[in-house]
């Protein structure tokens, strides 16, 4: 897939039927982006789980927080990456062994190589966007 761009029906099929979001990168701290973008998330009717290996057995909106994305004992539909570029391969390997259907590398966030991986592996991608943003756009 070019992720350059995607057709509004690509993502909005995404969002239209995930339920389940891992949240890698969430952040107890209020004015981090990851922190309202969960939040968001959750008012729309998601369940956001987050993972963040600093804040281990805490809760962020009311979820507790995982290590790693495979700690989750239920399925994640999506992995949403607020992680830097250099650590989403990682990500992505997790994300992909947990059976995830989606990732979705947040703004700023593009590696090509991880997305093929995970296209190779079935998985839809969608880098370089953010769910908080796309979801009114599209009007879901």
């Amino acid at each position: 897939m070019d992720h350059a761009s995607y057709p509004d029906a690509y993502l909005r099929d995404i969002l239209a039927n995930v339920r389940t979001i891992a949240v890698v990168g969430a952040s107890p701290r209020r004015e981090r982006p990851s922190h309202g973008v969960m939040a968001y998330l959750q008012r729309r009717g998601y369940r956001a789980i987050p993972v963040n290996p600093n804040a281990v057995g805490t809760a962020i909106h009311g979820e507790t927080v995982y290590a790693r994305v495979s700690d989750i004992a239920e399925p994640i539909d999506m992995v949403d990456v607020f992680r830097r570029t250099e650590f989403a391969g990682g990500v992505v390997d997790q994300a992909i062994q947990a059976g995830a259907k989606v990732i979705w590398m947040q703004l700023g966030v593009r590696d090509d190589i991880a997305a093929a991986r995970a296209e190779a592996h079935g998985v839809k991608v969608v880098v370089n966007r953010c769910p908080a943003i796309e979801i009114p756009r599209l009007g879901l």
